[in-house]
């Protein structure tokens, strides 16, 4: 029996495929490459003295997600797939929507199809949009402020529903704070395509000189030094959750939702203070306007997960510099050789 990864080739994806192989999970990936990355499975398979089979495939494509499922015992699926730039999802509304909703809504009646009902979702903290309280809870209102954490909850919803026609499927639903880190090993690691929409890939990027200097947005939040505050969790900690939802949904039935951060927020100039003294690398920045729909601080209320999964985030933000640093130093290019 396997288990299938959807986006497996992208940053939170690869490290996912590397625990679930680490733990002797036989697992399957599928991946457009839009966002993944080829070299990161090769990778991957490196780390883990193991071959897995991979197709390139979009969700889209009813047709060729349906050989995947012909060719291969498939038990349960991780689905990470879907697009996942809040900016860019503001600008083309609908590319995001017919992306992440219709690839997911293939997935599951394909998964119906051949009788596979245990899923892990990769949903977002962007369902709660702007927090009235925190640390935010798994049953805080749900009003995300963009298309893309819109789409999230949308398909926390589709899932509901699905549960609620047939009791037979299982599903956990992740909302992640902000994964930052690398895999220890300095050979996995965030790559993005472009412009890095978040903070600590553009702060390698200063550091290993492709931009002279960090924007940093906005210094007049409500917070003890000004700028905003989020749970940053090592992309490993967050790895490792999606096994222990792994495990539940595979014994259990039902939908229930949990919160993956730290429980701890730190702030913009917190972060750049730690990278400097973790690093030794000295972080130009300046201030910069505020963006639209960025709020004081967000961060996670992680008690459910704790009792609930057996899971808790242990990695230090030091950790989380540290090994995003090895990661950019190793690979100035990303995985491009």
């Amino acid at each position: 029996m396997s288990i299938l990864v959807t986006g497996g080739a992208g940053y939170i994806g690869s490290h996912t495929c590397l625990e679930l192989l680490n733990a002797g999970y036989e697992i399957v990936v599928i991946d457009n490459l839009s966002n993944g990355k080829l070299e990161a499975m090769n990778r991957v398979s490196e780390l883990a003295k193991t071959d897995f089979k991979f197709y390139k495939i979009d969700l889209l494509n009813k047709k060729a997600l349906e050989t995947v499922f012909s060719e291969n015992n498939i038990e349960a699926v991780i689905h990470f797939a879907g697009l996942k730039s809040v900016n860019e999802s503001i600008e083309t509304p609908l590319h995001y929507y017919h992306n992440n909703i219709t690839g997911t809504l293939v997935l599951c009646q394909t998964m119906r199809e051949y009788g596979v009902k245990k899923m892990v979702f990769s949903s977002s903290a962007n369902v709660y949009g702007i927090p009235e309280n925190v640390p935010v809870t798994e049953d805080a209102p749900l009003k995300p402020t963009n298309p893309y954490g819109r789409t999230k909850l949308m398909v926390e919803e589709i899932l509901r529903d699905l549960y609620v026609s047939d009791n037979n499927w299982s599903v956990a639903l992740l909302r992640y704070f902000n994964p930052i880190g690398a895999h220890e090993s300095g050979r996995i690691g965030e790559d993005p395509n472009d412009i890095p929409n978040n903070l600590i890939p553009y702060i390698n990027q200063v550091a290993i000189g492709k931009r002279d200097k960090l924007n940093v947005f906005g210094k007049d939040y409500d917070t003890h030094d000004g700028t905003g505050v989020r749970d940053y969790i090592h992309v490993v900690d967050l790895a490792k959750g999606h096994l222990k939802a792994l495990e539940k949904v595979i014994s259990t039935t039902g939908v229930d939702t949990f919160n993956l951060g730290t429980g701890v927020g730190y702030s913009v100039l917190d972060v750049i203070k730690n990278y400097e003294n973790t690093t030794s690398q000295k972080i130009p920045y300046i201030f910069t306007h505020r963006r639209m729909g960025d709020i004081d601080k967000c961060y996670a209320e992680t008690t459910k997960a704790n009792k609930k999964l057996g899971w808790k985030a242990t990695k230090s933000l030091e950790d989380m510099c540290l090994d995003a640093w090895r990661w950019q130093k190793n690979n100035p290019n990303g995985y491009a050789k």
